[in-house]
């Protein structure tokens, strides 16, 4: 998908492949996906100080992993790309537990100064 806008500051992902199902793994180990995250992270940083009011009840229109043909606004997306990445930590958290590991405190509140 590709928004009115353009957003250049996210033209880096560009050459990287598109998995063909979420089954696929994207890195050889865990340094590789550290790695890439953390400049994917840095990257959504700066792309998010560039969003205006403007660009967010633009339509977006794109195909899900399924190859079905959707269109919503782009805040909902936004939200969903926040939201979806907390769901992911929840999973992981619960698997470190039942393999014994002590994730610390995860509430949010304190977590927060």
């Amino acid at each position: 998908a590709t928004h009115p806008a353009g957003f250049s500051a996210l033209a880096p992902l560009n050459p990287l492949a598109t998995p063909a199902n979420l089954k696929q793994l994207a890195f050889a180990d865990l340094q590789e996906l550290t790695a890439l995250r953390v400049w994917m992270d840095q990257m959504v940083i700066d792309w998010a100080a560039t969003l205006h009011d403007d660009n967010l009840n633009q339509q977006l229109s794109y195909h899900t992993m399924a190859g079905d043909a959707a269109s919503k606004p782009f805040f909902s997306l936004l939200v969903h790309f926040f939201n979806h990445q907390t769901h992911h930590r929840g999973q992981v958290t619960t698997l470190l537990s039942q393999a014994g590991q002590d994730v610390g405190d995860t509430d949010l509140l304190a977590l927060m100064d």
